[in-house]
């Protein structure tokens, strides 16, 4: 999912200067960190089932690599990235343990590059599936639970958890299909990509790298990819409202 090739020094002190003032400003806001408890189970889920799709899809082409490294495990501690994992809690984005592969293992029915783009694939669409699973049983409870449940403390708390959950793996899965290194996206375009414009883009990883930490530290990440998390967020829940006539 998350593969950094560079000084991983450099930038751990950078995501460190992050945390620091992150970590402040939800000590400050009782508010804010309560909403950071409430999204825990949604992170494990989401970064959990991502990793465990990579390796799974990894598997199904023929690759051992993954299973034999027990990462085709839904146990949240064999995928954790401390760093990652804190990240996504408190700032809304972050990445798991990757998962290691080996394209060479790969079925010959497909090239290794279209291989890599399918096991690359799977974790963010895995994202997308619990995402609307989550919707519909959000929109079941509101369909079918009783005032009383939906009024009460535990039924809110439910809710919100829910809700939460929904939002971080559609935020994880939109994040990682951004087109750029380290993220799944980089991958994911190479079939598409002409042979002149697949050979930049190995031959400047580096610098894409480097784009990708600016538009992340910026914060234009978040201004580019917000428009479409709101439009995955919206089709997954009128598709919820209309399975239950909501």
């Amino acid at each position: 999912m998350f593969n950094f090739s560079l000084d991983k020094k450099t930038i751990y002190i950078i995501i460190a200067i992050m945390l620091v003032f992150l970590i402040i400003q939800y000590a400050t806001n009782p508010g804010q960190l309560m909403g950071l408890l409430l999204s825990a189970p949604g992170v494990l889920i989401a970064i959990t089932f991502h990793e465990f799709a990579h390796g799974y899809a990894a598997y199904k082409l023929g690759d051992n690599t993954a299973k034999n490294e027990g990462r085709l495990s839904l146990n949240p501690l064999d995928h954790l990235d401390p760093i990652g994992t804190l990240l996504l809690l408190v700032a809304g984005f972050g990445w798991g343990k990757p998962v290691h592969v080996n394209p060479m293992n790969y079925t010959r029915k497909m090239s290794m590059e279209k291989g890599e783009a399918i096991v690359s694939f799977a974790g963010p669409l895995m994202n997308f599936i619990l995402a609307l699973i989550f919707t519909i049983i959000y929109c079941a409870i509101y369909k079918f639970a009783s005032l009383a449940f939906m009024t009460s403390n535990v039924g809110y708390i439910i809710m919100l958890l829910i809700s939460s959950t929904i939002a971080i793996n559609i935020g994880l899965g939109v994040f990682n299909l951004i087109p750029l290194p380290p993220l799944d996206g980089s991958k994911i375009i190479m079939p598409f990509l002409p042979n002149s414009a697949k050979q930049f883009f190995i031959n400047n990883e580096q610098i894409f790298y480097i784009v990708f930490i600016f538009i992340w530290i910026t914060g234009i990440a978040g201004t580019i990819i917000t428009p479409l998390i709101n439009g995955v967020s919206a089709g997954i829940l009128s598709l919820g409202r209309l399975i239950f006539g909501l």
